[in-house]
């Protein structure tokens, strides 16, 4: 099963808190942390954090599609979602990863680029139905952002 709010039927559990890596033209910009506080009837709120100061975002999800789009005051962010289960180490990858666009008032206006956000849980944890994932590695983007969401969380000797 799914983690269920409002009407809406989520793939990956929330609350929750994801590493996040964004770069443009395959230069590192920022690294931070992504805030998935609720999802009711496909509407998505929470924060993201890049420097210390949590901006709001707002957006939606499509269940159907495993996408996801929200903005922040400063950029427009869309992606999907994939779902990877390491049957060895007994953790569930959740990925998410697509493009944004930098918006005004950030002095980078205009420009685009990729990120990447990932949260892991035990494999027992939360069962996916259908097929949602597949056994393949995870592309090293999520290693990446896990380890800094971990080392951000033991830094602060706290779960954010």
């Amino acid at each position: 099963m799914v983690t269920s709010q409002g009407t809406a039927s989520v793939s990956f559990p929330f609350p929750s808190v994801w590493g996040i890596h964004s770069s443009i033209a395959g230069r590192t910009i920022i690294w931070g942390t992504l805030s998935i506080h609720s999802i009711i009837d496909n509407r998505v709120v929470g924060t993201v954090n890049f420097r210390g100061r949590p901006i709001p975002i707002n957006g939606f999800w499509n269940e159907n599609t495993k996408q996801i789009a929200f903005d922040s005051p400063y950029a427009t962010f869309s992606g999907t979602l994939s779902i990877i289960d390491d049957q060895q180490s007994r953790i569930r990858h959740f990925i998410l990863q697509g493009r944004f666009l930098m918006k005004p008032p950030s002095l980078q206006a205009g420009e685009s680029g990729s990120w990447i956000a990932t949260t892991d849980i035990a494999l027992n944890q939360f069962p996916v139905s259908g097929n949602a994932y597949t056994g393949q590695l995870p592309p090293v983007g999520a290693f990446l952002t896990s380890n800094f969401l971990h080392q951000h969380q033991n830094f602060w000797g706290r779960t954010i």
